[in-house]
C-alpha cells in the first residue's frame, strides 16, 4: 500500500496523522478484501480549501469535513473481481499497484466535530477516513438501503482499529 499524503495550512492536529491515516487505510483494504496493492492520495487541508472544492466538483457553496475522489467504477460496491493486472489506467504503470483515488480531509472540521461529538480529534479523523475509504470502493449512503449497509462497515472498520468514540 502506499499512502501519499499532503498537508496544507498552518493548523495542526493534535496526534500523528499519517500513522493514524496508514492504520486505517490499511484496515479498510483488509476489511474489504483488496486483492491488490493500492495507492490512496490523502490531503489535509482548511475548511476554505475544501470549501472551494466542494463548490467545483459537487456545486455546494460551503465547507464539508470530507471529500472523496474514487478512481474506479464499481460494477457492485467493493466487487474487485472487474479489475485484472490487465486493465487500463486503474493500476500505477510503475508500482503495480491499484489507483483507489484520493482523500480530501478539513482539518478544521475534524477539531470541531470532534468536539461537537464529544470524542477526540483522531477518532474523528479515523472515522473520516475509514467513510472515504468505502466511497473509494465503491459504497455510498445516499439511498435509504445504503445507508445502514455504510454505517455498520464504517463501525466495522473502526472496531478493527480500535479506536472508539
Amino acid at each position: 500500500m502506499t499512502l501519499f499524503i499532503e498537508e496544507e495550512g498552518e493548523k495542526k492536529l493534535p496526534f500523528d496523522v499519517k500513522e493514524t491515516a496508514r492504520l486505517v487505510v490499511s484496515a479498510s483494504l483488509e476489511y474489504i478484501g483488496c486483492p491488490y496493492e493500492a495507492e490512496i492520495d490523502l490531503l489535509l487541508t482548511d475548511d476554505e480549501e475544501i470549501h472551494k472544492m466542494n463548490l467545483e466538483h459537487r456545486g455546494i457553496d460551503r465547507a464539508t469535513d470530507v471529500l472523496s475522489f474514487p478512481m474506479l467504477e464499481f460494477d457492485a460496491p467493493g466487487d474487485f473481481s472487474v479489475f485484472d493486472e490487465d486493465s487500463d489506467d486503474v493500476f500505477d504503470p510503475d508500482s503495480g499497484e491499484l489507483l483507489l483515488g484520493d482523500i480530501v480531509i478539513s482539518k478544521d472540521k475534524v477539531l470541531h466535530q470532534a468536539e461537537q461529538y464529544g470524542h477526540s480529534p483522531r477518532r474523528e479523523y479515523a472515522f473520516l477516513i475509514a467513510h472515504s475509504m468505502l466511497h473509494l470502493f465503491g459504497f455510498d449512503h445516499m439511498g435509504e438501503e445504503e445507508r445502514p449497509v455504510m454505517e455498520q462497515k464504517q463501525r466495522d472498520i473502526m472496531n478493527m482499529v480500535q479506536i472508539p468514540r
